[in-house]
């Protein structure tokens, strides 16, 4: 039997999340709650989903064996304050938050908690998210596989130690905004000759969507797949080579480095 799940906190990453809980079947609507301090949100959450939704933290808190703290990092202290008389040994907390540790967080309930830190990405909204997880001592081999399974409900899960959390936010967290230029970037290109723009969109992204799915599934090295697509002296590799010296793999290396070093100032 699925435990309750709330969120406390419920903006777009949460409503994405929420979606596919529903959407998959992990959770009847009447199981999983939220609330928000604004009240729109809430009812635009009951018509969509058909959750229970409370204005008070505290009842979500208390009806919920999972709970999603995905409010904004700086409510925390307040929110963990309201809520931590309402937490029981058995549930399990979850931090959205990027700047967020999981020992700050221990020591703000001031008494044992199952908690776990989670990073999704916003393509979580259409089922094809990544979220990286971290856990606490406290949590437990069947908590583990629940956790799992209940991220898998919208994308891709991956157990990694707290020290990568950073790291993988660059990576999975920041990188759809690479690719989104990238699409842009390939786009601008076919309507630069001709293609008109809406099936330039279609037809890069789905190129893309195509390739990402052919390292997850086969397991094959990047490198190798990209070398099966070059043919010698063709197209392909003419186009790789303009890339590298254009400083292609530079660029995005480049771009994950600065992300770690904004991310150790937060």
């Amino acid at each position: 039997m699925k435990r309750k799940i709330g969120f406390i906190g419920s903006g777009n990453m949460a409503k994405a999340m929420i979606g596919g809980i529903i959407k998959s079947g992990y959770a009847v609507p009447e199981d999983v709650y939220a609330s928000n301090r604004t009240k729109l949100k809430l009812i635009d959450l009951e018509e969509n989903y058909g959750i229970q939704t409370a204005e008070d933290n505290r009842t979500v808190a208390q009806e919920s064996d999972i709970v999603f703290l995905s409010a904004t990092p700086d409510v925390y202290p307040a929110i963990i304050e309201e809520i931590r008389d309402y937490i029981q040994d058995e549930t399990i907390v979850i931090l959205i938050a990027a700047g967020q540790t999981i020992a700050q967080n221990e020591e703000r309930f001031e008494k044992k908690v199952k908690m776990i830190k989670a990073m999704p990405n916003t393509p979580v909204d259409v089922g094809e998210g990544m979220t990286s997880i971290s856990l606490n001592s406290f949590v437990t081999e069947d908590d583990k596989r629940e956790i799992t399974e209940l991220f898998e409900c919208f994308g891709r899960a991956e157990i990694i130690d707290e020290s990568l959390m950073n790291i993988a936010s660059a990576v999975g967290g920041s990188s759809p905004a690479f690719g989104y230029m990238f699409i842009e970037a390939l786009a601008d290109g076919a309507v630069l000759h001709g293609m008109p723009r809406d099936k330039a969109y279609k037809i890069a992204a789905q190129a893309l969507l195509g390739s990402a799915k052919m390292v997850l599934e086969t397991g094959v090295h990047p490198g190798q797949l990209k070398d099966e697509v070059c043919s010698p002296g063709g197209t392909t590799i003419e186009s790789v080579a303009s890339l590298e010296m254009s400083g292609f793999r530079t660029a995005v290396i480049q771009a994950v480095k600065d992300n770690m070093k904004k991310m150790e100032q937060v």
